[in-house]
């Protein structure tokens, strides 16, 4: 879907830029961009590997396991159809909270194996449970305590006080995380998205789209 998205993008400037003369202009800082694009790229490489190593410490030192315990009480009711022992909640609130640090490279096996399970337990296998909406909703709002990319990439451009983007990317990313959960417990109330399988679902429940 990227793909098109960009290739649109592309062919707009395109267009426009041969509608208004300026064909020129738009080459010439298409290469300057692409070049700037590069040296930022490379510049983040070691600002990057310093807290990633940074993150993986915390991670190795048991960050996580921590902040997933803290958060069980509130997975639990998020996620009430999964039993508390069950592997996809575990994946699930590892997930989370290696989100919550920053830790993306880790987060991203944790989800696929929460997604595995929580398939396991999907009565409709075309179908995305409510559970699998709500989770897909918190991995990508996903509040983040560190943004490291944001920071590397201020430090990278000069900023005098990078770490000050923490409170702000706090808050919108608390914000968003809310407004995800919040609309996906809405939409899966309402009936034109929610769908029976025919009274064959084992828990006897419906299951969202």
């Amino acid at each position: 879907m990227l793909n098109y998205v960009w290739i649109f993008l592309m062919v707009t400037s395109l267009v426009v830029g041969a509608i208004n003369g300026k064909l020129k202009e738009v080459t010439i800082a298409a290469f300057e961009m692409a070049g700037v694009a590069v040296d930022i790229a490379l510049g983040l490489i070691g600002v990057m590997a310093f807290w990633l190593g940074i993150m993986r410490i915390g991670e190795k030192a048991g960050l996580i396991q921590l902040l997933a315990k803290a958060i069980r009480p509130v997975t639990n009711r998020l996620f009430p159809e999964i039993p508390p022992e069950h592997p996809a909640m575990g994946a699930m609130i590892l997930n989370i909270a290696a989100n919550w640090l920053g830790l993306g490279n880790a987060a991203t096996p944790f989800g696929i194996k929460a997604m595995e399970e929580l398939q396991k337990l999907n009565p409709l296998k075309d179908t995305a449970s409510n559970t699998m909406v709500i989770f897909l909703g918190l991995n990508t709002a996903s509040i983040t305590l560190i943004p490291t990319s944001i920071i590397a990439i201020r430090v990278k451009m000069g900023s005098v006080a990078p770490w000050d983007i923490i409170g702000t990317a706090i808050f919108a990313s608390t914000i968003a995380t809310i407004t995800a959960v919040i609309m996906a417990k809405l939409f899966q109330r309402f009936p034109i998205f929610k769908i029976k399988d025919n009274g064959n679902i084992a828990t006897g429940k419906e299951s969202q789209a």
